[in-house]
């Protein structure tokens, strides 16, 4: 198994992103481009969470990109958490899809827990760009005012819930130095 990507750094929508792409390995004429899935990792991952997806269906003659998402690994992580807004997460996808495919052109995406939120949210705001979506592990689940969704975890999950957890800044990093510590 070739896990060897090309790894590239494209400006869009204000930051830098990181990609990585898996060309198709089946030969073809090249007349046609091969059809392009867009892989979304969830939290706390990044594009790496794709690598054995990428090999596989590139062998079958998709070309596979997979970036981290912003905030994420080697991608821009603005300061301000207004910067994090769906709207602000689309414009990065849609500014990749122009990048690597054109702006006219759909791919095929698919998306894993937070990388599935943005997808629903990348079909809703921008279907034109959407082949098709294939999400795990989270359902769509439409905007409520009412409902919080910290709130929701922590009475379904409860305070260990992985993501209650990461809520207040510096206490998951000051027992992730205690584990660093001890080790």
């Amino acid at each position: 198994m070739d896990l060897t990507f090309d790894h590239s750094f494209v400006k869009v929508n204000g930051i830098t992103m990181h990609v990585a792409e898996k060309s198709p390995s089946v030969a073809g004429n090249g007349a046609i481009r091969p059809p392009v899935i867009l892989f979304l990792h969830g939290f706390p991952e990044l594009w790496y969470t794709w690598r054995h997806q990428m090999v596989a269906l590139s062998s079958l003659g998709y070309r596979t990109i997979a970036p981290d998402l912003r905030g994420y690994g080697d991608t821009d992580a603005p300061e301000s958490v207004d910067a994090y807004t769906s709207l602000h997460v689309v414009g990065d996808l849609i500014g990749l899809i122009d990048a690597v495919v054109g702006d006219r052109e759909k791919v095929f995406v698919v998306g894993h827990d937070w990388g599935a939120i943005i997808a629903w949210h990348l079909c809703l705001f921008r279907p034109d760009r959407v082949k098709a979506l294939v999400n795990m592990s989270v359902v769509f689940d439409p905007w409520n005012p009412k409902r919080k969704p910290t709130s929701t975890f922590k009475a379904f999950y409860g305070d260990d819930y992985y993501i209650c957890r990461f809520q207040e800044y510096g206490e998951i990093e000051s027992e992730f130095a205690k584990v660093l510590n001890i080790s």
